[in-house]
């Protein structure tokens, strides 16, 4: 008996340390005033079939990062079989690996960091559960760095869509949790070496929108920032038709997220007409430049004749 107690606390124990109450750092003095306008380029910036024949059916999902002074796109490409994560320009690739918990389906829909001379890489692995990896300079981690939820939790049944950033001594990682009646909803977790995680005791942080929204079924994809005093978050909405579209919100502290009302953008050429998804944000003075999937085809997941735009956010003056 004493033995079975000693072990239920430490699993207790175990468990407790991976939650946290904490804020993002301050952003500065909050502008009351801002307001963003968006305008988009009218083609894709990266077409599908950009490295047969891994993208053929489906390029979505860019994370740009700035490595080695060179600006490299990460993104997801399928095949029809296979999702993997290609780079443009080449650079690297990673594929799923069937004999681990990766499944053989997935290694994509991920976040990149440069740290010091190394590039950092979160990733979308496991299948029909996802959970959440890493890869250092194109090296795997052999485990998942993120995990499930407990039983009955928010994100039981999924975490996936990380977008991770760097202040100070920690990586914030916002995330997708899907629970057993496959709500998604997004969440948020802190790290100091990017493969120990805390998640916010608070989470989910930003819940479905009500009836009738452009995000009423389901949330996914976020992007982070800060700018003019606040943190700032692109995410992508669904509704029950399957269209997508990027949202805004707005927090003082990285937890509590408010909804702004516009933009709501949406795709407006017949490529992207009812799909715009997967954000990665550069901030550039008073612009922020976005790089987004886009689709014809109103599906939740793939075979969307996925190809990745660009466009930019700009404070109305």
């Amino acid at each position: 008996m004493k033995f079975t107690l000693v072990v239920l606390a430490l699993v207790l124990a175990g468990c407790t340390t991976r939650y946290a109450d904490f804020n993002l750092p301050s952003p500065g003095t909050v502008r009351e005033d801002v307001r963003w306008t968006w305008t988009a380029n009218p083609e894709p910036v990266l077409r599908r079939g950009s490295w047969p024949p891994y993208d053929s059916v489906d390029a979505l999902n860019p994370s740009l990062v700035l490595h080695h002074g060179v600006l490299l796109n990460l993104y997801s490409g399928f095949d029809g079989k296979t999702w993997r994560t290609l780079t443009s320009p080449r650079f690297g690739m990673l594929s799923p690996d069937p004999d681990t918990w990766e499944g053989g389906y997935i290694a994509a829909n991920g976040s990149a960091v440069e740290d010091g001379p190394s590039l950092l890489y979160w990733f979308q692995a496991g299948g029909r559960t996802p959970r959440i990896g890493m890869s250092r300079d194109w090296k795997k981690r052999a485990a998942s760095v993120l995990e499930l939820g407990p039983r009955g939790a928010w994100d039981e049944r999924g975490v996936a869509d990380p977008y991770v950033i760097k202040e100070g001594e920690w990586f914030y990682m916002f995330f997708l949790g899907q629970d057993r009646a496959r709500r998604q909803r997004l969440g948020l977790a802190r790290s100091r070496d990017g493969i120990n995680w805390q998640k916010h005791t608070s989470n989910p942080i930003l819940e479905l929108g009500p009836d009738g929204a452009f995000d009423e079924n389901g949330l996914g994809e976020p992007a982070v920032w800060k700018s003019k005093g606040s943190w700032w978050m692109l995410y992508t909405g669904r509704d029950r038709r399957e269209y997508r579209r990027l949202g805004l919100a707005r927090s003082q502290d990285g937890v509590r997220w408010e909804r702004v009302p516009s933009p709501v953008i949406s795709g407006e050429e017949e490529w992207n007409a009812k799909v715009v998804c997967d954000p990665s944000v550069m901030v550039q003075g008073d612009m922020v430049r976005v790089w987004f999937g886009g689709g014809n085809a109103a599906r939740p997941d793939e075979n969307i004749n996925g190809q990745i735009g660009y466009g930019e956010l700009r404070v109305a003056r």
